[in-house]
């Protein structure tokens, strides 16, 4: 199988002894020949995995986090087109959260995953579409593989992102810390919904989810009952909540037992259009790239994955 491994050298993990170099030798035993290729910038994995589809490769490999997978998905893509539908995405999570793998029940360990690629499952899965308003003021289109969410979502990404040698915490700690941070400045945005075409929802909100996969945050359930190969998103909306209450409530989202308290709900639906009077940024697998107004499409079975 024609392979091209797109690595992300700044990823969380990747440094000591779990560098690509120490991975490198061991992610060809395990998959056999491949071309490598490593990120220069953000937004570099996705110029990489277009080239390597556009020049026939059967298989790429996203080496790095949560947001390395979402470059490369992206692309797998050129606009709404999928470039070659037959191409297998796979991936080695080395970086701070790792949620995606959680979902498909992937080994947290190096070791483990590399062991699971020697016999990797197979499926196709869906993956989410979504236009928005960057930082510039420009109008964005891209791709995500996992969860996207407005409200504090895009606070708790730029302080993740500020935690020095976060690496070094484990990406539970560092979300977590990253998450109460965010909590001491953050307050209840006002936003509209409609879902589909069921009346429009005038809500205030922590968080609005909108979920392919289960986890994000660092291992934080917010969607417990997510599939990635249903057809819909999980709409999951933590409305009205104050500080004291996100901090109490927050052992039962790492559990996903949150959905039974009054003030989250949860619904289901193939889009979402979220508008606001307000500034509201966007989470999207983990980076936060622009604002609303957004929309959000469900893209079903629209991605090949080897785990």
């Amino acid at each position: 199988m024609q392979t091209t491994v797109i690595v992300n050298p700044k990823s969380g993990k990747l440094s000591g002894a779990h560098s690509w170099a120490a991975i490198e030798p061991r992610l060809r035993e395990a998959i056999g020949p491949f071309d490598a290729a490593l990120t220069q910038a953000t937004g570099g994995a996705t110029a990489l995995a277009r080239e390597a589809l556009r020049r026939g490769a059967e298989r790429v490999v996203a080496v790095g986090g949560d947001g390395t997978l979402s470059e490369v998905v992206n692309g797998f893509f050129d606009g709404r087109a999928a470039i070659n539908p037959a191409t297998v995405f796979s991936f080695l999570m080395c970086g701070t959260g790792n949620d995606f793998q959680k979902t498909l029940g992937r080994p947290a360990s190096l070791d483990e995953s590399l062991n699971a690629l020697r016999q990797p499952r197979e499926k196709l899965i869906d993956v989410g579409r979504l236009t928005y308003v960057g930082h510039d003021g420009l109008p964005r289109e891209q791709h995500f593989l996992n969860i996207a969410s407005c409200g504090m979502g895009g606070a708790v990404d730029r302080c993740v992102n500020a935690i020095p040698l976060r690496g070094l915490w484990g990406g539970k700690a560092s979300f977590l810390a990253a998450t109460l941070i965010a909590l001491l400045v953050f307050r209840n945005k006002r936003v509209r919904l409609v879902i589909d075409d069921q009346p429009p929802r005038e809500t205030r909100v922590r968080v609005a989810v909108v979920a392919n996969g289960r986890f994000a945050g660092g291992g934080m359930m917010f969607a417990p009952h997510a599939e990635l190969d249903d057809g819909l998103f999980d709409i999951v909306l933590l409305e009205n909540v104050s500080r004291i209450q996100a901090v109490r409530h927050m052992p039962k989202i790492y559990a996903g037992r949150h959905l039974e308290l009054d003030q989250v709900v949860h619904l289901r639906g193939r889009r979402v259009e979220a508008t606001s009077d307000e500034e509201v940024l966007l989470d999207i697998d983990g980076e936060a790239p622009g604002r609303l107004p957004a929309t959000f499409e469900i893209v079903p079975q629209a991605l090949r994955i080897q785990y």
